[in-house]
């Protein structure tokens, strides 16, 4: 078993609603066109497939998709939405979870390489989405970039939301390269509901080196799905590495 924490039925119960978001057109289209135009035609294999906010509007685009999920609560909220036979599902980890045939495109969205908190477990990712694709194919992932540069001397946290409804912070350890983003969230009657996760940033030239380690070349890289320019200013980056 990997380090990543795995969703439980609780927290897939109100996964769609906290992140909606995220399910909103001008966020889900952008990135369903880029993967679609990627794909070519050919099967994609989505790590960490979720609820199937990408994998299933990228499957009504006409590109054959199959999952790989830790969390058999997530899949069966995805099952809610797409049958298996339109979109199979194999329940596993994406550092080792493997999935017959061979595709054009490997996806893994929003940050969920993290997830995996080693940096042997992430390598190995690399090396499972290689593994996965026919020569020449690719291997996408959508990561934030450590936002190491707002920590103030001395402290180890940055605030990342501040609302009425939600307060939220990133605490770093900056030898692990450790991540723990704290969720403090008010519900309906007024109450505080406290969650944190655990995660391992990766700077992209790390994700580069990962990519040569699993026999992949660096192909583009973007601030969005919408094609901004990566500058140093950039908080998150959309990357292509393409089997060699």
């Amino acid at each position: 078993m990997v380090s990543s924490d795995v969703w439980d039925e609780e927290t897939a119960a109100v996964y769609d609603e906290e992140v909606a978001e995220m399910f909103a057109p001008e966020v889900v289209e952008p990135a369903v066109e880029f993967l679609a135009r990627l794909a070519e035609s050919r099967p994609a294999l989505g790590f960490a497939i979720g609820t199937g906010r990408i994998g299933i509007p990228l499957r009504r685009r006409g590109i054959p998709v199959t999952g790989v999920e830790l969390s058999e609560s997530m899949t069966m909220r995805l099952r809610a939405k797409i049958s298996e036979a339109d979109l199979p599902v194999v329940i596993g980890d994406m550092a080792t979870t493997t999935v017959p045939g061979e595709f054009g495109l490997v996806f893994l969205v929003w940050n969920s390489i993290s997830n995996l908190r080693t940096q042997e477990e992430q390598v190995q990712c690399f090396r499972n989405a290689a593994r996965h694709l026919a020569p020449g194919g690719r291997f996408v992932i959508e990561l934030f970039v450590p936002p190491l540069r707002r920590l103030p001397p001395g402290q180890a946290a940055v605030p990342f939301d501040v609302s009425e409804a939600h307060t939220g912070f990133d605490t770093f350890d900056l030898v692990t390269q450790g991540c723990n983003p704290h969720h403090y969230t008010r519900q309906p009657d007024g109450t505080i509901r406290y969650g944190v996760g655990n995660f391992r940033y990766i700077w992209p030239a790390g994700c580069d080196l990962m990519a040569q380690l699993a026999g992949m070349e660096l192909e583009s890289r973007a601030e969005d799905w919408n094609g901004t320019p990566f500058t140093s200013e950039s908080e998150k980056h959309v990357s292509v590495w393409r089997k060699v």
